[in-house]
Parts: structure tokens; sequence; C-alpha cells
């Protein structure tokens, strides 16, 4: 039993077989998903995906360097997305800087809103942060983060930044990245990461894991992650596909093991 902690099922590569890739994710041992919100204009599309099937979940928030939709959503509408009992987390969010250029006080305007939305509703924070690690860090522990907790997703920091965001409650969540043979220090923070504090997640339809590596990701492929996890860390695949699914059901309340 696998969850996939993070993918964009309403993206049209992914929502035009869904059929088709349910099925894959079930030949896979893939058995939730929780599919993630970039944008206000997009998030009916991802809140119909995971209402159509008892296993999915979803989140609400916009993505921090997504500036499409032209206005900033309000503390108090991200917390009114959020009731839905299918939404059960608040994001992505954080900050990105690695495509962003002159002043970037708008990112962590939006972060800081995100947060305090996310404190207002009880619901965890899924964070994305890139070139960014310390201001990152700095707004949750602002903020007070550390009440609802939450995931860095998509984890490719310093050993420092995973132990700084597991100290302010957050868990952390490798992609098939781990899986290259290029990102040997990754694979370092997986093998220093305790199961306790992990998720895995497919971030799909980017970022393919060896074998599938240049193609289409999909949820079902996360299972190439745990076993990459599990041979870093010397253990059976099946001890991180078991601490990783608890560990995801215990962040995210909102979601059911047994749906």
């Amino acid at each position: 039993m696998l969850v996939d902690s993070h993918c964009h099922l309403d993206f049209p590569e992914l929502r035009s077989d869904l059929a088709g890739l349910l099925a894959r994710m079930a030949d896979n041992g893939v058995t939730h998903a929780l599919t993630i919100s970039t944008t206000l204009a997009g998030f009916p599309g991802v809140l119909e995906v995971a209402r159509s099937r008892p296993n999915l979940w979803c989140t609400a928030g916009v993505h921090p360097d997504e500036r499409g939709d032209g206005r900033e959503a309000s503390e108090e509408e991200l917390a009114g997305l959020a009731a839905d009992p299918k939404v059960v987390a608040i994001g992505e969010t954080g900050l990105d800087y690695f495509r962003v250029e002159g002043d970037t006080e708008w990112q962590r305007e939006r972060f800081r809103r995100h947060i305090r939305a996310a404190r207002a509703c009880g619901k965890p924070l899924v964070i994305h942060t890139r070139e960014a690690a310390a201001d990152t860090l700095r707004i949750l522990e602002e903020e007070g983060a550390r009440e609802v907790g939450g995931v860095m997703h998509c984890f490719t920091e310093s050993l420092e930044v995973a132990q700084a965001a597991m100290r302010l409650g957050f868990h952390i969540s490798f992609s098939g990245i781990v899986t290259f043979k290029n990102a040997l220090a990754l694979k370092e923070v997986a093998r220093a990461v305790p199961l306790e504090r992990m998720l895995v997640e497919t971030d799909s339809p980017y970022l393919a894991p060896v074998p599938h590596r240049g193609r289409t990701n999909e949820p079902a492929y996360v299972r190439h992650v745990a076993e990459e996890i599990a041979r870093l860390k010397g253990v059976a695949p099946e001890a991180v596909a078991e601490a990783t699914t608890r560990n995801f059901f215990a962040l995210f309340a909102g979601a059911s093991p047994a749906a």
C-alpha cells in the first residue's frame, strides 16, 4: 500500500486518461493520491478530480511563482475553499526565487496568507521551496506554521534544511529525483531522514523516476521512489510503504485509508 502524496491529476496529460492511470496505480500497489492545486482558476478542476474517486483528495492554494490569475486569494477565500471535505491541505505554497526577477515581496506576502489560512482552517501546508530555503523557514517560523505542520514537497535541499523543517513539525517528501544517478547529495539526505518523518510523491506529470525518466510521470511510478529509499536505507520496500502511508494519513487527517 503506497500513497502518492503530490501529483497534478487535473493537468491534461494525466486527466485525459484518468481511468487508465487509476488502474495502473492499483496494479503497482498505489492505493491513494493527493492532487495539488496551483491556481485559483484551476481549483474547480482539481476539486472535480478529487470528488470523482473516493481514494483521491486535493489541496487549495496558489503556486508561489504563479501569476496568471491576475489577483491574490485572501486568507478567508483560501480557508473557504479548504472547507470542502475533499480538501485536506493548503498549498502548494511557499517561495520560488528560481524564475522570478526583481522584487519578490509579493511571494512572501502570498506565502504568509496561505499559512494564516491553514491555521484558520486547521489543515496542514504543502510547501514548495526553490532557491529560497532560508526565507521559507523564517516565514514558517514567524507565522506559527508549526501549529498545523505539513510537508516539504519534492525535497531537494540540504540535510540541515530538512532538520530545520522537521523541528517545525514538517515531513520531508521525496520525488523521483532521488532515483537520479547524479542526485548524490539528495540520496544522503534520504538516508538520514527518519522514516517516521517521510512521505513519497511523483509530482507527476513531471520528474519521472528511473526507469521511466524522460517520460510523462504518473502516480503508479511512486513505487520506484519508495524502492530507491528502501535501497538507500537498507530496509524492505514494504517498510517504506507502510511508514510513508501511515505518515500520510496521520498528517492529512481529512483523508481516510478506508476510502
